[in-house]
């Protein structure tokens, strides 16, 4: 999909575009949440359990994970964590018949966006995948412009510093002793890595990742 601002609101055509992944143990629950789901549009892949999603999935790229608690082979908090550890940006939904009120709050606070009670109705939970694409697009591209920036040379910084502070290229070169060539040639560096058309969004994703 094309690239989306941090906290840019996402088209619906960037929004179908996203996969929604279903990982329950139960063959007749991944059949009828496949089958609501594709009825409100979404994109479903379904999996058997933890071990065989973590297999097939890019957990780098964007997009909603539903996943049941209990299961055999690997519980969905498992799941949860090793997305996690492994800074997926995936948003992860759970969605379980066992789960009770401290099984929720620690859903909640580990990152989840919802945390569900079998059944659910199917418009609660498609709100719920609509919020977490949001989350996992703008993690993702807060993911990226730390990359960008842990990416720059020192003498990057030094120049991305004086460029948002509203200095001309040719000012830039005389605080720091340099030619003016050298500066558009870092100048057109950094736009390249943080994929930044003016310098105003260069700006604005520098403080992104100052905020971050």
């Amino acid at each position: 999909m094309e690239n989306v601002l941090p906290g840019q609101e996402l088209t619906e055509a960037q929004r179908r575009a996203l996969p929604v992944h279903v990982v329950d143990d139960d063959g007749s629950v991944r059949d009828s949440l496949a089958f609501m789901l594709e009825g409100h549009g979404f994109t479903v892949h379904t999996y058997e359990d933890g071990p065989v999603f973590l297999a097939q999935v890019d957990m780098l790229q964007p997009g909603c994970v539903i996943l049941d608690s209990r299961m055999p082979q690997m519980r969905g908090q498992q799941v949860h964590q090793y997305l996690s550890e492994h800074q997926s940006p995936l948003a992860v939904i759970y969605l379980t018949g066992h789960g009770d009120v401290p099984m929720a709050v620690d859903a909640l606070q580990a990152g989840a966006v919802h945390f569900f009670q079998k059944p659910v109705k199917a418009l609660a939970l498609a709100e719920s995948i609509e919020q977490g694409f949001q989350a996992s697009v703008s993690t993702m591209a807060q993911q990226q412009l730390l990359t960008a920036f842990q990416s720059l040379t020192q003498r990057e910084k030094e120049i991305l510093q004086l460029i948002i502070a509203g200095k001309r290229n040719q000012q830039v070169a005389d605080t720091l002793c340099i030619a003016v060539r050298t500066v558009e040639v870092h100048r057109a560096s950094l736009m390249k890595k943080f994929a930044a058309k003016t310098v105003a969004e260069l700006a604005y994703f520098y403080g992104r990742v100052a905020e971050g």
